[in-house]
């Protein structure tokens, strides 16, 4: 059986040693390697078996070009580029199996662009000293697994080559690890869920299962809604059961998890099928209580654990997330229907618990009622939205327009 290749992506003019090391322990370990350089400094300190001039010419510029301008954010750029046109190029291939890079600021960016080019899936290990901070734009929609190296990239010592020891043992046990039972046979539906609208779409994907789709659930903060509709636009989704479109509060309010003015577009504009509801449009999200900003001091809040704190949207909020919910899908291409449980949108907003409050409820599913074009089908049920009855209805009616 022939070894699994690791690509090894980085500058090995300045960091040259750190990725010699990082290569012999990834061999050491089983694997075979495969090293792409991104250098513009200087030679390289070994010999890759992609050249730096080859990822530039595949930017379509030149090393040569590059070295003489002497400007570090342009060559970063560019062989940012080139290095995602070359990973995607090797894997279609079939040369290698997975990918790992080390480094700064710039060393993470070059990384995980060559890794947002390879399809979900495909082993991704970046050993970056940003990874303490916000890392959404270098992780984009993929799985790409960030580690800490602790300490910078430069030179091996006792702590370093113990990070990287390991790092190499976990791109070579991803490499290595058995892929599942193939399910393509299987129609693929996407679901949006929250903490607080977990028993609707656990009960409604069990439905689902049971007529033959395969479930891909998604976590609605932000990145969830962004992953689930960067699959829409790639044609992997036959159906949506988008009940949870809490993101679109957090980026109306300016709470931390908005996955962008354009969620809600994506399934519309590919004309599938989607249930959609107003799961959790009740709350916006911020981190710990210090850090919500002061001109919402006096917000009704609810603290769902240490690190999350959840601001009660408002009549006013939840009116204007009405006419961009039904905005959004009255321009749907495909089959549209936008269940609104009257009894509550989350498990937070029913009878005696702190977020109930029938007069936003009411502001926005009348703006629902008032924005929705005659392309969109209104179900309206008493229940809340994690009610066994909603939770199967809205399966049944993703069911029924799949069916066509």
């Amino acid at each position: 059986m022939a070894r699994k290749v690791v690509a090894i992506l980085g500058t090995l003019d300045s960091k040259g040693v750190e990725f010699a090391f990082l290569k012999k322990q990834i061999e050491a370990q089983g694997a075979a390697t495969l090293v792409i350089d991104v250098g513009v400094l200087g030679p390289p300190h070994f010999t890759p078996e992609i050249r730096a001039a080859e990822v530039a010419e595949a930017a379509g510029s030149d090393l040569a070009t590059l070295v003489a301008e002497r400007d570090r954010g342009r060559a970063l750029a560019v062989m940012a580029e080139g290095a995602a046109v070359v990973a995607g190029r090797l894997h279609e291939e079939g040369r290698i199996d997975g990918i790992i890079s080390m480094g700064g600021g710039g060393g993470t960016a070059v990384g995980t662009a060559a890794m947002r080019a390879l399809p979900v899936g495909v082993p991704k290990l970046m050993v970056s000293t940003l990874v303490s901070g916000d890392v959404s734009a270098y992780v984009g929609v993929k799985d790409i697994t960030m580690m800490p190296s602790i300490v910078d990239i430069a030179g091996i010592n006792r702590l370093s080559s113990r990070i990287l020891t390991n790092a190499a043992g976990a791109i070579v046990g991803m490499v290595s690890a058995p892929v599942p039972a193939d399910t393509a046979d299987r129609p693929l539906i996407a679901a949006t869920m929250f903490g607080v609208t977990t028993p609707c779409v656990t009960r409604a994907r069990e439905v689902l299962e049971a007529a033959g789709y395969e479930v891909l659930v998604f976590h609605a903060t932000g990145t969830g809604g962004r992953s689930m509709e960067e699959l829409v636009r790639g044609g992997y989704i036959a159906g949506v059961l988008d009940l949870t479109t809490t993101e679109l509060a957090d980026e109306l309010v300016g709470g931390v998890l908005s996955a962008g003015p354009d969620r809600l577009e994506a399934v519309g504009e590919a004309g599938i099928p989607q249930v959609v509801s107003a799961g959790a449009l009740d709350m916006v999200n911020f981190g710990a209580p210090e850090a919500v900003p002061e001109a919402f001091r006096d917000r009704l809040f609810y603290r769902h654990n240490p690190q999350v704190t959840l601001m009660r949207t408002t009549v006013e909020e939840n009116a204007e997330l009405g006419r961009i919910v039904g905005g959004k899908l009255s321009r749907a291409k495909g089959p549209t229907v936008l269940m609104i449980p009257k009894g509550g949108v989350s498990l937070i907003d029913v009878p005696g618990q702190p977020f109930h409050d029938p007069k936003a409820d009411a502001a926005l599913f009348d703006a629902l009622r008032a924005t929705l074009g005659a392309n969109v089908e209104i179900v309206e049920m008493d229940e809340d939205i994690n009610a066994d009855a909603f939770a199967v209805k809205a399966a049944e009616l993703l069911l029924a327009r799949l069916a066509g």
